[in-house]
């Protein structure tokens, strides 16, 4: 019960104080006032009966001036004081300001500042420079010059015991970024990661990271930059597969069945089917044609380990032709099994079926961006099948007809397929 007096107490006192700030504040005011009426009291009147509402007008005129030019500085202040955290003490302003003149946040002339301190002049300033920054870039690696002597990436807001990320040196700290990114090249992790701070903007723009993922992507036909201007607007912009997802299509298509016994009907059948494909940095790619929906299929192709009956592996590549059309080409066959220990007994291979031919897929697929996405649309251009019979050695090609069961397929991004990191980029 004492210490809850006590702050009662301290709460009274603090109304007291603030009581007599608004008392010293409203003399102040009045004093003014006082001036003024005296000084248009000495100035020699007309002598007519009309000069005397015109006077009236102009004392009230000055006034209602002298208490909105005092109002002006009090909210200045308390703006001022909410800017650096003592929000405590711009109440108070706030208050005293609004009981002079109670619309003056309204009238407020947030151009100027009254004082000679300039209240609001910082706040103005950096509003323009915000406005006026064309390369981000430059400006962060500008601000963190001026900060430090010695650049750092970045600074701790408050103290620690532990060691901060930006005692580590510049290298190490790249390293942990090509981590970031990883061998999927996963750069929208980079993009977020460049969220945190300037440093890390500043780091996740590295020409070094946005080479190596061009690299990994085209190989040596992106040696030069031209005609983009930086590496990052050559991953960005020139088309290109996308690795963080897979691009699904959905086919439907109603089959004629076999006739009834009794010959009186024949049945229809609706036939639905979806077809993956998971492309890989590396030149790597998986297909997978099965009936099962997209929410169970794709955590499946998750990796390349992954044994399905369906599933096919190959390899792909880029095209870009001269009438400025992406094109991926891909070969994919049935991935072959390595042969136990015991299989390769004598007897054990005159009981198993040998194998006659090798089937594989040849496949021609335009790239081409839908919507607001880019790179997310794969339409077909080309699709055979290539036999190859193992006695003979003959090989026989089937070119199927692209018709409307050949649907394009479109992107959907899949988080899981980033969310590790195997190796650094």
């Amino acid at each position: 019960m004492a210490e809850c007096n006590f702050n009662t107490a301290d709460i009274s006192e603090e109304e007291e104080e603030d009581s007599k700030m608004s008392d010293d504040s409203d003399l102040k005011v009045e004093l003014s006032v006082f001036r003024a009426q005296w000084m248009s009291e000495l100035t020699p009147s007309t002598g007519n009966k009309q000069g005397l509402p015109s006077r009236s007008a102009d004392l009230k005129r000055k006034q209602e001036l002298v208490r909105e030019e005092k109002a002006s500085k009090l909210f200045l202040k308390a703006v001022e004081q909410e800017q650096n955290g003592a929000v405590y003490e711009a109440i108070k302003y706030y208050r005293r300001a609004m009981q002079l003149v109670p619309d003056i946040e309204f009238k407020i002339n947030y151009t100027r500042s009254p004082d000679s301190d300039g209240v609001d002049m910082n706040y103005l300033e950096e509003t323009d420079t915000d406005n006026e920054i064309d390369d981000l870039l430059s400006y962060f690696q500008q601000q963190l010059t001026l900060q430090e002597a010695c650049l750092k990436t970045c600074q701790p807001d408050i103290e620690m015991t532990q060691t901060h990320i930006s005692a580590l040196p510049m290298e190490v700290l790249m390293y942990i970024f090509r981590w970031v990114v990883s061998s999927d090249l996963d750069l929208r992790a980079l993009e977020q990661l460049s969220l945190v701070c300037r440093g890390f903007y500043i780091c996740a723009r590295d020409p070094e990271i946005w080479r190596l993922a061009c690299l990994r992507v085209w190989g040596r036909s992106c040696t030069k930059m031209v005609p983009f201007n930086s590496w990052r607007e050559m991953f960005l912009e020139r088309p290109r597969v996308r690795f963080d997802g897979v691009y699904i299509s959905k086919t439907n298509y109603i089959r004629q069945g076999e006739q009834s016994l009794d010959g009186f009907y024949r049945a229809w059948h609706q036939v639905e089917y979806y077809r993956y494909f998971r492309f890989f940095p590396d030149g790597q790619v998986m297909m997978l044609t099965t009936p099962e929906d997209p929410v169970i299929t794709v955590t499946r192709l998750r990796n390349r380990n992954a044994r399905m009956e369906s599933l096919l592996f190959g390899h792909y590549r880029l095209s870009q032709d001269t009438d400025n059309q992406t094109k991926v080409f891909a070969v994919v066959s049935k991935k072959k099994e390595e042969t136990p220990e015991y299989h390769k007994n004598r007897y054990y291979n005159r009981c198993s079926p040998v194998q006659e031919a090798e089937h594989s897929f040849h496949m021609g697929l335009q790239l081409s961006s839908g919507g607001s996405q880019q790179f997310n649309k794969l339409n077909w251009i080309h699709h055979s099948c290539q036999i190859t019979y193992r006695s003979t050695d003959e090989t026989v090609v089937t070119a199927f007809d692209i018709d409307k069961t050949y649907t394009p397929l479109f992107f959907a991004r899949v988080k899981s397929y980033t969310a590790l990191s195997e190796k650094p980029l």
